[in-house]
């Protein structure tokens, strides 16, 4: 089941069947790192079957996994062999290698010892809601949401453009409100877990865990000026989650209530996907609403370009949406996180592809 969400919207222009993204999907398979390969990266069967697809599609929801392997080569390893070479070239020549003769023993001695280097392997679960027209990526990092967006803009076909989601009132406004007012949101409740910082040069930063938030303590902190950061919520009585000031949703769990009428035979791929994306595809509207509703990110403008043309650049879209009237005004809409750091929130296709990240592993 997925820990954590990253959401991102889909363009309506854009469409695609299965077979299409099973058949992109193949042209960037997963392969493990050669002897002098220090990363790889690729899609592996979401089931685990050997040659099975890539792309699955359970109760219309489609489910794809990316994986990744990085050797691990400590610093003080490599180190240690740089100084080897350099000795042994001072010993036969009577001179110290130079900076850049440094750096190329360095490149030399990297070379020698990824063939003897351990490996890493991690994935990355990407569930696709074709009809709601989500993307949601299951990492709590920003950076590797990025890099797996990137490698789909440039797979799929033209014209597909993402932008993440962006509502109405910041995750940060909504929660100071929250907290001040101690009241929730509907078909929402106050976990026992936030983090608290101030806006000011000292950045101090207050965390409570496993604390119950509807203290006075609490209030005066947000009175004085900070903001909230992280906030546990529950949803529905089915699902705890935090949400950041981000908008991103971690630390996903369910209630047991969500798997009564099942057992343990009914245990696997199929059900996991089927309970996962049915609780969480139901939360996310109901947060979107808690937010004021989603607001326009721009990707309606991106997407009629990318669909004239079937390229179209990073587009800029707008810093924030303004508050709702009851939020605090201190607290500033969320920015919108540009997909590989540049220009803007919205991506479109086609872009260039990292292939040398390492996405974290996260259960499903």
């Amino acid at each position: 089941m997925f820990k954590n969400m990253i959401v991102y919207r889909i363009a309506p222009q854009w469409q695609c069947t299965l077979e299409q993204m099973e058949e992109a999907l193949q042209k960037a398979p997963f392969a493990e790192c050669g002897a002098t390969q220090d990363k790889s990266i690729g899609w592996v069967p979401p089931r685990g079957d050997a040659h099975g697809p890539l792309a699955e599609s359970v109760d219309g929801q489609w489910i794809l996994r990316l994986m990744s392997e990085s050797k691990m080569l400590p610093a003080s390893v490599l180190a240690r062999k740089v100084k080897e070479k350099a000795a042994q070239i001072e010993s036969q020549t009577g001179r110290k290698p130079g900076k850049k003769e440094q750096r190329e023993l360095k490149d030399e001695a990297r070379l020698d010892l990824l063939p003897m280097a351990f490996t890493k392997q991690g994935s990355t679960w990407v569930w696709i809601d074709p009809r709601a027209r989500w993307l949601v990526i299951d990492t709590g990092s920003q950076g590797r949401a990025d890099e797996v967006v990137s490698l789909l803009v440039e797979l799929l076909p033209p014209g597909f453009a993402v932008a993440l989601l962006h509502t109405q009132t910041s995750a940060q406004a909504a929660m100071s409100h929250w907290l001040s007012t101690q009241e929730s949101p509907a078909g929402f409740s106050l976990g026992r877990e936030c983090e608290l910082k101030a806006s000011d040069e000292a950045k101090s930063v207050v965390r409570y865990a496993r604390h119950p938030l509807d203290i006075e303590e609490i209030q005066a902190h947000i009175a004085a000026g900070k903001l909230p950061t992280k906030l546990a919520l529950g949803w529905d009585d089915r699902v705890h989650f935090v949400l950041t000031e981000g908008l991103q949703i971690k630390k996903v769990a369910f209630e047991d209530t969500v798997f009564e009428g099942t057992s343990q035979d009914d245990g696997g791929f199929d059900t996991d996907v089927a309970i996962a994306t049915g609780e969480l595809g139901k939360l996310i509207p109901d947060l979107i609403e808690a937010l004021g509703g989603e607001a326009d990110s721009g990707i309606l403008a991106a997407a009629a370009e990318a669909g004239g043309n079937g390229t179209s650049p990073t587009t800029a879209s707008s810093a924030g949406a303004p508050s709702a009237p009851k939020a605090p005004q201190a607290a500033p809409a969320a920015p919108h996180r540009p997909v590989r750091a540049q220009g803007g929130g919205v991506v479109t296709g086609p872009a260039s592809v990292p292939v040398d990240t390492d996405p974290d592993s996260a259960p499903f």
